[in-house]
């Protein structure tokens, strides 16, 4: 009992880890600003560049499942090295780039780098979680935190290293060095419990929030033949889309509506800590409520969010512009943790990762969406009509969520 209790002690300093590697990971999601130099140097045109995160984005997603089998296969400390190497790469690479077309940029940015903070995401998930399975939502909070404040943290610092001494090139190689050696060594320190290790049960006043579903853990093959799966996915396809979409032209909509340029560049910051902010709420929240009522009240989230956007560009309003960017910056970080919990509590821990992984590929088909979204507003010329359908899309995922009942 009382290796017990030390184990479980343990387990919050794991979390701290994890969250501090999920940050150095999470840097993928600074395009917006590592991109400047490049664009500058190379003058890569800004569709180019639009398609280099779009790849990362999907090998991301890819090198989420490969982690998952390597972690399986050769256990989380390889699968963490190997995402470190690649990351590293990727990032030196991008700094070796003279002269090259935008396609050297695809392969280092977009394939290694891509492909390595993939695998960490999936196996950092899936090895820290395996120690809260009482809260999952908590843990999944935190650890989405991480890898969201990124954007604003590593972001930032990038954005004054480009302007310094040090220039472009020599941060990319900073940068990939840390990724490299943060990932590494949470991979030697993180371990998973043993199979005898027994963990708190959730305090009973929240047993009314649990559903009741015979508990299994499902395979992935197994996952992916559930209507409940399939319904979830689209779900949190449509209700990210609204995020990712505000994120691609999150400046410029505050542009539109007359807000000061200074202004304009400070919202996209606060879009990332709304972001990171909408992690840790949502995760605390799904421990509280239960799945059911943490996804209705994120979809509720979403249509306001889309809402109020679409009224502050409407009637061209700031303070609702400001008020709609807020919304959807906390219903967009809702997403990723809603993923990870639902997963774990519908579908069991034994396959987490793999199956975590699956779940993960609708950053991609939101992705997707955010594209169209930016074809819809370059057609039309104005941000009417993207935020009609992207209202109309949170609106559907409402109907979709009232069908998600059990595994």
């Amino acid at each position: 009992m009382n290796e017990t209790k030390q184990a479980l002690s343990v387990r919050w300093l794991y979390l701290i880890i994890g969250v501090v590697a999920m940050l150095f990971a999470g840097v993928l999601y600074a395009w917006s600003i590592l991109k400047a130099p490049l664009s500058a140097e190379f003058g890569w045109s800004a569709s180019a560049l639009a398609l280099n995160f779009t790849l990362a984005m999907s090998f991301f997603c890819i090198g989420g499942l490969l982690g998952a089998r390597l972690s399986k296969k050769a256990g989380h400390r390889i699968a963490l090295l190997t995402s470190g190497l690649l990351s590293a790469l990727g990032f030196v690479m991008t700094a070796l780039l003279k002269g090259s077309s935008v396609w050297m940029l695809y392969i280092t940015y977009g394939v290694l780098a891509g492909l390595g903070i993939g695998i960490a995401y999936n196996v950092l998930l899936g090895t820290v979680s395996a120690w809260f399975p009482d809260r999952k939502g908590l843990c999944s909070g935190c650890l989405m935190m991480g890898f969201g404040a990124s954007a604003l943290v590593l972001g930032n610092l990038a954005n004054t290293a480009f302007n310094s001494a040090l220039g472009w090139r020599t941060t990319f190689m900073i940068l990939g060095a840390a990724i490299c050696v943060v990932i590494a060594v949470s991979g030697l320190l993180l371990k998973k419990p043993d199979a005898e290790t027994v963990f708190p049960q959730p305090k009973a006043k929240k047993a009314a929030t649990v559903e009741i579903f015979e508990a299994k853990d499902f395979t992935t093959a197994q996952m992916l033949c559930r209507p409940s799966f399939w319904l979830a996915f689209v779900y949190m396809t449509f209700l990210a889309a609204v995020g990712s979409s505000v994120i691609s032209f999150a400046k410029d909509l505050a542009l539109s509506v007359d807000a000061p340029e200074a202004l304009a560049v400070s919202l996209v910051g606060v879009l990332s800590v709304c972001n990171g902010l909408g992690r840790i709420l949502t995760g605390a929240i799904f421990d509280v409520i239960g799945r059911r009522k943490t996804m209705l009240c994120a979809n509720i989230l979403t249509i306001g969010a889309a809402s109020v956007t679409l009224l502050a560009v409407a009637v061209g309003s700031l303070p609702l512009c400001i008020a709609g960017l807020c919304l959807c910056g906390i219903s967009y970080g809702a997403c990723p943790t809603i993923n990870s919990a639902f997963i774990s509590s519908f579908f069991g821990m034994k396959h987490y990762s793999t199956n975590m992984a699956m779940m993960t590929f609708n950053a991609m088909t939101s992705s997707l969406i955010a594209t169209l979204s930016n074809k819809v507003l370059e057609v039309s010329g104005g941000y009417t009509a993207a935020f009609i359908m992207l209202l109309g899309l949170t609106f559907a995922a409402l109907i979709l969520n009232l069908f998600i009942r059990k595994p």
